[in-house]
């Protein structure tokens, strides 16, 4: 079991920044890669960034050069450092764990909503 508490959402204003924080507990020795996901009302949710153990990192196309994930090994911890944001990055965000033996872990969300 891997439990994962996220922090740092809110309301900004486009253009603004803010930074998403989630903090992994339990059997975080056997996660492999870290992500944050995001879903708002009426779609899908989607992959925003992932980092895997070793560093490398996978960004979705619409928030390149904008926002930046990062990750403390030794915390078990992952950031997502969010720049330049804009009213379509608003939504629930989700962080996500996911262990060597590919079991998925969430949790629990926490909103962005960006002003304009």
């Amino acid at each position: 079991q891997v439990q994962l508490v996220e922090s740092g959402g809110g309301l900004v204003q486009a253009g603004g920044s803010l930074r998403l924080s989630c903090a992994a507990s339990g059997s975080s020795s056997r996660m492999n890669a870290m992500a944050w996901h995001r879903q708002s009302p009426g779609k899908q949710r989607e992959l925003v960034a992932l980092i895997d153990r070793g560093g490398a990192i996978t960004y979705a196309d619409s928030v390149l050069g904008r926002f930046t994930i990062s990750r403390d090994n030794a915390k078990n911890t992952v950031t997502l450092q969010m720049n330049s944001l804009k009213p379509e990055d608003t939504a629930v965000y989700y962080c996500n764990a996911i262990l060597f033996d590919l079991r998925h872990y969430w949790g629990q969300g926490t909103q962005v909503t960006v002003s304009s």
